[in-house]
């Protein structure tokens, strides 16, 4: 049964679940009352917007004649949905970490938007800047390396579980779906992105995202095997794009666009290397990346594009990167027994880039895996890469 939110109702009081570890009250209130929306009744309220925050053990249905606003951590519980229609703007407040939306393993949520009508999460704030509030995090049962079997893993933020054996998990849908502000920090083991994808199945639908102005990562991908089609980052503060964790989907068509503070473009691991991590995973991240673009702010500003290392493996083709000191910086150890096989995927061909073009670029290839290598032995075709076409697919949409 599905509850659908109606502007001006006092209480929805929906049945609830036990409380996640980051505290989340097991209460679930959408209240547009003094008492309950501003501090007992000692500030102000807008009786026109609607507070969600708590874990739903139900369907949420947004509608689109009312304002909502997220005030804490939403999570949705497994066998809900969270649907949002096209057009919806959803502020979150501007307090950082613990303010984020959670699609727990066996839930969905249907964001599905379009060109001319996108759904866009931001800041409620009247001066809005990265790191404001947490991000979108969906959570699914697809493998992860970092455990073996039928077991899970337990996210960054909101400890919830992801990983799995079902590749073909379906976690729903986003489409045309912008996140602003985002990448509130609890702590540094602890950070939200612009979009968190934890062991997220490839039955998943996700195309054209944007993360703009987040304080941590644009995208990160924890394991899993969805394909993510038409993905645009833009002044993400630490790095674009990364995964880790033996993701093996599909990126095809991403921008990447660094402002004054960033960090790389893409940063992969094989694996996970945070301590208490698998570091002797069963198989090592994967994942084919189609038609990406990578701009930074010029080769006398130092970085690299993309960093690969911890072993990742990964099929590039046609890339484009302009105005970085690195275009590709492997690192690793020798041998293929080695806990860091970087170098090894080169030479067995797991780790290959076809069609290249570096543009402002001071070293092509940056070789520190141990391994010995030409450049010829890692890319084909330099020269031969050619820009996404961002101004059409990402027109109307997206924002720089």
């Amino acid at each position: 049964m599905k509850n659908n939110l109606i502007l001006g109702l006092a209480v929805i009081a929906l049945l609830f679940s036990a409380c996640t570890s980051d505290d989340t009250a097991d209460i679930i209130i959408n209240d547009n009352s003094v008492t309950n929306n501003n501090g007992g009744g000692n500030g102000t309220t807008d009786p026109g917007t609607i507070f969600l925050s708590g874990t739903y053990t139900q369907d949420l249905v947004l509608d689109a004649n009312n304002t909502y606003k997220v005030n804490g951590s939403l999570i949705m519980a497994a066998g809900t949905t969270l649907e949002i229609p096209a057009c919806m703007t959803i502020e979150a407040l501007a307090a950082g970490a613990n303010v984020y939306i959670a699609i727990s393993q066996g839930a969905k949520i249907i964001a599905n938007g379009t060109a001319d009508c996108p759904i866009i999460f931001t800041s409620d704030s009247a001066n809005p800047a990265a790191g404001d509030w947490g991000g979108i995090i969906l959570l699914g049962k697809a493998p992860i390396n970092s455990v073996t079997g039928s077991a899970t893993s337990t996210s960054e933020i909101a400890s919830l579980p992801y990983g799995g054996t079902d590749a073909a998990d379906n976690s729903g849908i986003m489409r045309y779906v912008r996140v602003d502000y985002s990448g509130g920090a609890a702590d540094g083991q602890s950070e939200n992105n612009g979009f968190s994808f934890y062991g997220l199945g490839n039955g998943t639908t996700v195309e054209y995202i944007q993360a703009f102005e987040g304080k941590d990562d644009g995208v990160e991908f924890f394991g899993g095997t969805v394909n993510v089609d038409y993905v645009s980052v833009v002044n993400a503060q630490d790095d674009s794009i990364d995964w880790t964790e033996g993701y093996s989907g599909t990126i095809t068509n991403a921008y990447v666009l660094h402002g004054a503070e960033h960090d790389k473009g893409i940063e992969a691991d094989g694996y996970n290397t945070d301590i208490g991590n698998n570091s002797s995973p069963i198989f090592f991240s994967k994942p084919t990346v189609n038609n990406i673009s990578i701009y930074g702010n010029g080769s006398g500003t130092g970085n690299e594009a993309i960093r690969l290392r911890a072993g990742t493996q990964g099929i590039f083709n046609n890339v484009y990167i302009q105005g970085f000191e690195e275009g590709f910086d492997l690192d690793g150890d020798a041998g293929a027994d080695s806990s860091n096989p970087t170098g090894t995927g080169v030479l067995n061909g797991d780790l290959d880039v076809t069609d290249v073009t570096f543009d402002d670029v001071t070293l092509m290839v940056k070789n520190d895996t141990g391994e010995t290598f030409t450049d010829a032995d890692f890319i084909s075709g330099i020269g031969n890469g050619t820009a996404t076409d961002y101004a059409t697919w990402g027109a109307g949409w997206t924002i720089e």
